[in-house]
This record gives structure tokens, C-alpha cells and sequence, in this order.
């Protein structure tokens, strides 16, 4: 199995997004590559925490390439909004890929490179290794399942 972090604003519905794609067989959100160690949500919001609101992803390359893992990813964000997607405004929700595997970093960039011909404003998803994820309040995991007419800035049927 193969693992990366995905930040792309509100976490509930990228986790539900990434919960819908053959091959992904675990998910869970939480706050990554932020200065405090085990944050509580109400911190992260106040943006002194550094974290960004994120969805750990466990996939089976057999099944799901991540080149097809971050071509879904690209598209249901906007990549080129600073610290926002959707209504929500914050650096908790920039938009990055935080990779585990060095040896992924090449792919990653590629996509990247592929998807700014889709757009005029120049790409500002943060690319960096995971330094660090923790887990989010369990009220948080799974949200939009737990509670399915949630608010999600994600149209899920993409």
C-alpha cells in the first residue's frame, strides 16, 4: 500500500471525495505540516498552528496509479487560491500534496506542470515532504458519511 497526504480546504469533503475512488482503502483527516504537535481543531483554526487541514490517503498501486490519484485531486481544487477553497478562507485551508515517498516527488511535479496549462495564475499547491500529520477529533473523521447533508465545498459527483 502506498500513502500521501492531500490538503485542499475543508477536509470533510476531500476525504469523502477520496473515500468514492477505486483502489483508496483508507482515509482520515487531520491537520499536516503545522509547528504545534497535537493540535485540536479549534487551534488549527486560529492559523498560529501552521497546519493545514488535510486527508491521509492509503491506496493500492495496484489498483490506482498516483497519477491518477492526484489527476482526481487537481481536479476538485483550485489551485491557484492562497489559503482558500471554497468559502473558506485560512491557511488551514491551502491546498497541498505532502508526499511520503521521495520517489514520488518527480510524478507529483509532472502533474503539476500538466495542470498549470489549465490555468492563467501560476499554481500556489504546496509540494513538500510530510513533516508531520495528526489526526483530527473523531467527530471530524468520516464527517460527511456521519452526517450527509454536512457542508462540503466539494461537488462529490466528479
Amino acid at each position: 500500500m502506498k500513502e500521501i497526504v492531500l490538503a485542499g480546504g475543508c477536509f470533510w469533503g476531500i476525504e469523502a471525495y477520496m473515500m468514492r475512488i477505486q483502489g483508496v482503502v483508507d482515509t482520515k483527516v487531520g491537520y499536516a505540516n503545522g509547528t504545534k504537535e497535537n493540535p485540536t481543531y479549534h487551534q488549527v483554526c486560529t492559523g498560529i498552528t501552521g497546519h493545514a487541514e488535510a486527508c491521509y490517503i492509503k491506496y493500492d498501486e495496484n489498483i490506482l496509479s498516483l497519477e491518477t490519484l492526484l489527476n482526481k485531486f487537481w481536479n476538485i481544487i483550485n489551485p491557484t487560491l492562497l489559503n482558500r477553497q471554497g468559502p473558506d478562507i485560512g491557511t488551514q485551508y491551502r491546498t497541498g500534496i505532502y508526499y511520503i515517498d521521495k520517489e514520488d516527488l518527480p510524478l507529483i511535479l509532472n502533474t503539476k506542470q500538466q495542470q498549470q496549462e489549465r490555468f492563467e495564475d501560476p499554481i500556489v499547491t504546496e509540494i513538500e515532504p510530510l513533516k508531520c500529520f495528526y489526526d483530527a477529533e473523531e467527530y471530524h473523521q468520516k464527517y460527511l458519511k456521519k452526517n450527509p447533508r454536512g457542508y462540503c465545498h466539494i461537488d462529490l459527483s466528479k
